[in-house]
């Protein structure tokens, strides 16, 4: 509306040369919305990454900015199989990347790859990486899959060749992006220092990927540029703008005033809107997202399965995903997501306030002041943390302290930003929580021991969870170690069912994202897995009309 009386005003006013009129009203060619800048994407985003190190980052976000500024071996596309990135094509036993015992890789990589600064990436570069990561001076947030590494060796610039202790069929996750996948860093940069925890790098790294790093305004923006070295070539976009806006509403508002060009993952409280704005692109997908209610196993009050069971049990969970979350995602049953080959079929937590009154009763509570049960003259009081990003993890967080309060249970709510409560130093890694209500994001394999097996418990990975059960562990190691997918199958079912017997967290939903998009941006193109940067040097924005 606000367009349509400012061309009014400029036909009837003299004086007003048209040419005026146009560059306020009129679309850039090859557009179709007025408020598009060509060439520039604004992505809003409302978090920023903890660290741009993929070594010792652990959010969401640092993900989505690492397949921006760095090349991997490999990639997950759009449905989480895996492309080539740096190397030439994906190792498999058909093509003799992958050796018929399974315990042998070979890559073969891009000849006349560069790092932003004109060096040359090669097979050097990944060694220098896979030594850093289980160098026990760096805090590297996970050696998982790493430390199954027998030795690696590079006998040429664009060959790997890596031996593992054991047959891993999750392997080759460990070439590839997010999660425990670290892309090669700059040797040339970094291999004269006895650890990379403080360098420069990690704030300010070079890139090998799509974009370059142009600045880094914390809390407020980061803004990237093509990398002309770039081995595809550099991308068509001329910016892209990431605009850090931590509250859901805010974000909401900077897409109803074309301040930014992509809201992914829109709130649940907003989506009805959004679906209603026009000039948007919606695209709609089921992710490899679960939000779940985390155990820290290890607290004196958590440490009685039957405690946690109670937890799960006083909590009518169907009803807050319909209320609080609007019904918009999938009720999960584990962290297997439901799409996989190895998704088991288990009976979620029956709500049940009753029952769960009575197994607090079994481990010796007992009512005390303030209707809070005790023990010992302890009272159960509990905190649960989560991210301040989205209005909806407040609003369940209530629902959850006052179903808990109903069965005697006091429960405290602190929630901090994202990329602090996931720090290295942060209260989840530090085991300093009793309850967290997160989402973490899986990767396609459905190998899930980095996050149960008690090996990975932090610092040394990410089991938050502080689980050490013998069966899980003997479990999951076992599924990782055959390549029979019958048999993995068995296996991750018969681990699915212990952890459901033990209640290390209360799997809640599968995200169902939207993702609104400017309609002139093109091949933007949300994941299924890990990071929607999966195919950034693709994206464009109003391309002029001889790329289009």
């Amino acid at each position: 509306m606000r367009v349509r009386r400012w061309i009014a005003l400029c036909i009837i006013v003299l004086g007003v040369s048209a040419a005026g009129c146009s560059r306020t009203t009129t679309t850039q060619p090859g557009t179709q919305n007025a408020w598009t800048q060509a060439g520039v994407l604004r992505l809003g985003e409302p978090d920023e990454p903890d660290n741009l190190n993929p070594l010792f980052g652990h959010t969401a976000a640092t993900d989505l900015a690492d397949g921006m500024i760095f090349s991997f071996l490999l990639r997950y596309d759009a449905n989480g199989d895996y492309i080539p990135d740096l190397a030439t094509e994906v190792p498999s036993l058909r093509n003799g990347g992958i050796s018929p015992n399974g315990r042998t890789i070979t890559v073969h990589l891009r000849h006349h790859v560069r790092w932003s600064d004109g060096a040359p990436l090669t097979a050097a570069d990944w060694i220098f990486t896979y030594h850093a990561v289980m160098n026990p001076a760096n805090d590297t947030k996970s050696r998982y899959g790493w430390d199954d590494i027998a030795s690696a060796t590079a006998p040429d610039p664009w060959t790997l060749l890596i031996h593992l202790k054991h047959p891993d069929a999750s392997f080759l996750e460990v070439l590839a992006m997010g999660g425990y996948a670290y892309p090669p860093l700059p040797a040339h940069l970094l291999a004269g220092d006895a650890n990379i925890n403080h360098a420069r790098f990690n704030d300010h790294p070079i890139s090998s990927g799509p974009y370059i790093l142009r600045r880094w305004d914390h809390g407020s923006s980061l803004t990237f540029v093509p990398n002309p070295s770039y081995f595809r070539g550099a991308p068509n976009l001329k910016r892209v703008i990431w605009k850090v806006i931590p509250d859901v509403n805010t974000l909401y508002t900077a897409l109803v005033t074309h301040e930014i060009d992509v809201f992914p993952d829109v709130d649940e409280n907003h989506i009805a809107a959004v679906t209603r704005l026009p000039g948007l692109t919606l695209k709609r997908k089921l992710v490899a997202n679960w939000r779940r209610l985390m155990f820290n196993t290890s607290r004196p009050a958590l440490r009685h399965r039957r405690v946690r069971l109670a937890i799960a049990e006083a909590v009518d969970w169907p009803r807050l995903n319909a209320t609080v979350y609007h019904g918009y995602g999938k009720l999960a049953v584990s962290d297997i997501f439901p799409r996989s080959w190895a998704a088991p079929a288990i009976a979620p937590y029956r709500y049940d306030p009753s029952g769960a009154r009575r197994l607090l009763a079994a481990v010796g509570y007992r009512p005390g002041p303030a209707g809070v049960l005790q023990r010992d003259g302890r009272p159960l009081d509990l905190t649960i943390y989560s991210g301040n990003d989205k209005q909806e993890n407040t609003e369940a967080e209530e629902v959850i302290q006052r179903a808990l309060h109903a069965v005697g249970i006091r429960l405290r709510i602190r929630n901090y930003p994202v990329n602090l409560l996931f720090a290295q130093d942060g209260p989840l890694y530090t085991g300093h929580y009793d309850m967290e209500w997160t989402v973490d994001t899986m990767a396609p394999d459905p190998d899930n021991s980095g996050d149960w097996v008690g090996a990975f418990i932090p610092p040394n990975g990410a089991n938050t969870a502080w689980l050490n059960d013998p069966l899980v562990n003997r479990l999951a190691l076992a599924a990782k170690r055959t390549s029979r997918r019958s048999r993995r199958k068995a296996l991750y079912h018969r681990e699915e069912e212990r952890l459901h017997t033990l209640v290390p967290a209360v799997p809640f939903t599968w995200e169902r994202t939207v993702t609104a998009i400017n309609r002139d941006v093109r091949h933007y193109d949300p994941a299924a897995y890990i990071a929607d940067s999966w195919n950034s040097w693709q994206w464009e924005v109003a391309p002029s009309a001889g790329k289009r």
